[in-house]
């Protein structure tokens, strides 16, 4: 006996409907994973005042190779960092803090330094003033031997025309979140816990802890801090792959404007060790990622075409 008609077309409604769902998903997808093509054609756009970084750390190896990626980083540019670490992983978020402190103790070295030079300076405008050679704006003056001499300038370029360095604790914080995988955990309950990792990821992506609770951000740099991060940088610890999924969602439904404003832009650095082959992690992402780099040359283009040879970063 044929099924009524009814359940017919009910079935056939529930496929037609999970193919246009799924071409819609591959559709968007392909909107916003990276395009070789389409990104060498995407304008520059106007720096902007404050940027926040979203840095993903890892264990032992994976933390130390980071930092020395992060050794130049500059804070004018990069105004907010969030570092993320796994739980239990107090070597992590230690190094964190103590690179950030070191960050602020070069700035503060470097400020001590250009006000001796222009103090110095200063001293020596004010000596040569003195002997009269540094004139007044517009007055020139003949010597005995006829030759006239204009104003000599004493404009200095300091530290003050640049925009300031962004270091100390209200330019940085440090996000924990639970282990996808413990240590002898059975793979029966790993799909459970790296679900709740992924859950827990998007709170440090979306934004950081306020500087004063319940208050609205009221410079450029606190609204950076509040909003999405501009950048994600990882070189391959397990939790990177999670919170590089969760960027892929808030773009996929475009959440607070994450694709349409350009944000949670994702560089991966493949690790020094990884001399032939890619990590576990670099496979999984190398067709994801914004930019993917590698630090030898046997890796070059690797993940059709995607890795980049930059040389040894670390």
């Amino acid at each position: 006996m044929a099924p009524p008609l009814s359940s017919l077309y009910t079935i056939s409604f529930l496929i037609a409907t999970l193919a246009t769902l799924l071409v819609a998903a591959s559709l968007r997808l392909l909107a916003i994973l990276p395009n070789g093509a389409r990104s060498k054609k995407t304008p520059v756009r106007k720096r902007p005042i404050a940027t926040r970084v979203l840095i993903v750390l890892g264990s032992g190896g994976h933390t130390h190779e980071m930092f020395y990626l992060l050794r130049d980083l500059d804070t004018r540019k990069y105004t907010h960092r969030t570092y993320i670490v796994s739980s239990g992983d107090a070597f992590s978020a230690q190094r964190a803090a103590n690179f950030e402190r070191e960050l602020e103790d070069a700035e503060n070295a470097r400020v001590k330094e250009l006000e001796k030079e222009e103090k110095e300076e200063r001293i020596q405008v004010e000596e040569e003033e003195e002997e009269g050679r540094v004139l007044a704006p517009g007055i020139q003056i003949t010597d005995a031997e006829g030759t006239t001499h204009g104003l000599e300038s004493t404009t200095t370029t300091t530290a003050s025309a640049d925009r300031p360095a962004c270091t100390g604790p209200d330019h940085y914080n440090i996000a924990i979140l639970p282990r996808a995988r413990k240590i002898h955990q059975p793979l029966l309950t790993t799909p459970f816990t790296c679900l709740y990792t992924l859950l827990s990821a998007f709170s440090p992506l979306l934004s950081s802890p306020p500087l004063l609770p319940n208050q609205a951000p009221t410079t450029p740099y606190e609204t950076a801090a509040a909003d999405l991060p501009d950048l994600i940088v990882t070189n391959g610890p397990a939790t990177a792959v999670i919170v590089i999924l969760a960027s892929l969602l808030l773009r996929f439904f475009n959440v607070r404007g994450a694709n349409s404003r350009g944000k949670c832009r994702t560089v991966y650095v493949e690790s020094f060790a990884r001399v032939k082959t890619l990590s576990l992690s670099g496979k999984l992402l190398v067709r994801v990622v914004d930019r993917f780099l590698v630090q030898w040359e046997e890796l070059e283009g690797v993940g059709g075409g995607r890795a980049e040879y930059w040389g040894v970063l670390v």
